[in-house]
């Protein structure tokens, strides 16, 4: 097979082509990105594209499978850039896929594409997929899910699989996700077991997480056997305030939902962080999933467990971790925050 990775050079992204270029089934990987990698594994090669300006039809002929991964969180303070990234983009995408004749199309949405939903309970893959209208990530996710209901319908003869993680963890992506979510002030130092001194305990904080390299596995499944359809990802168990103290070493404090959202705001007008506050509304509104799907028909589990992942980004938040691709660079020390401070805190792509 040829397989086609969009967005290939980010936390999913790179253990995706990692999963790909193992299998014995998959002679060749392209990795589309706007920025090239230094990073050179053997049976990759990489292509510079962009979703939004690009045309990506030539990219994807002669491909097999084209799993699109691309997503841009930021910038958070302008919402018509991650719109034409985020929904456009991936509808010039999957009409790429029709036009090259791609028999196999994987798309990354997200647990932020179901609607508000239970805490005590799973639910599979019916569930609404109306996202949470307060955060530009939940309408976008919600939004390309309705798109690809339309596309569906009009490509009966391309197998589309939606997959729907939880929230995605590793070592090597834990200074991306605090640059795109925690922003400059972020304490390198003091990001490790026993220096935090609490974990706000608020109602609906529970959620699922798993490992990149899980994600990624699911991802290789997908592409090789003859499935359709969404799967819910997620490894056991749930990650609550409970589950989060212990693995740091803190206490929990009940803090109200509307003193941690007032915090929040604050802290994103101030321009010191870059997590729009919708991101926590949203946290404390999705659903848990059922992974019974994937685990029967797409013959998926886990290696790793919730807190395995958890544990993964905190380790690589205390080293600065990264890798060879602009979106996984490592952190930079004093004058890479003074940058990521000077060019607006959540304030550009």
């Amino acid at each position: 097979m040829k397989v086609v990775v969009v967005g290939a050079t980010g936390n999913v992204g790179t253990s995706v082509v990692e999963a790909l270029r193992t299998d014995d089934r998959v002679r060749s990987v392209v990795g589309v990105a706007r920025r090239m990698p230094g990073w050179q594994p053997e049976k990759v090669e990489w292509r510079r594209g962009d979703v939004v300006t690009d045309d990506l039809t030539p990219v994807f002929e002669g491909a097999d499978a084209v799993v699109h991964l691309e997503w841009l969180f930021q910038p958070t303070r302008d919402a018509t850039v991650t719109w034409r990234a985020n929904v456009l983009g991936a509808m010039r995408v999957f009409r790429a896929v029709a036009e090259a004749g791609v028999p196999a199309l994987v798309y990354a949405s997200s647990v932020g594409a179901y609607s508000p939903g239970p805490k005590d309970r799973p639910v599979d893959e019916s569930w609404p997929t109306h996202g949470w209208p307060g955060a530009a990530y939940g309408r976008e996710k919600a939004y390309v899910e309705r798109v690809l209901d339309v596309f569906e319908n009009d490509h009966p003869d391309i197998r589309v699989v939606r997959m729907r993680p939880g929230f995605i963890f590793k070592r090597e992506a834990a200074t991306e996700q605090r640059r795109l979510f925690g922003g400059p002030f972020v304490p390198r130092r003091l990001v490790r077991p026993g220096l935090i001194p609490f974990v706000p305990d608020m109602p609906g904080l529970r959620f699922q997480c798993l490992h990149a390299e899980d994600a990624a596995e699911a991802y290789r499944l997908a592409v090789v056997r003859q499935v359709s359809g969404a799967f819910n990802l997620a490894a056991e168990p749930p990650m609550d305030a409970a589950g989060l103290a212990r693995l740091l070493g803190a206490r929990t404090v009940p803090v109200p939902p509307f003193l941690a959202r007032t915090a929040m705001a604050a802290g994103w007008h101030l321009r010191l962080m870059p997590a729009a506050p919708g991101l926590l509304e949203m946290l404390l509104q999705v659903p848990l999933m059922d992974v019974t799907r994937a685990r029967e028909v797409l013959g998926w589990t886990p290696a790793h467990s919730s807190q395995e992942a958890v544990e993964a980004v905190v380790e690589g938040l205390h080293e600065g971790a990264g890798a060879d691709t602009a979106p996984l660079a490592p952190d930079e020390g004093p004058a890479g925050r003074l940058k990521e401070t000077t060019t607006g805190v959540g304030g550009r792509p």
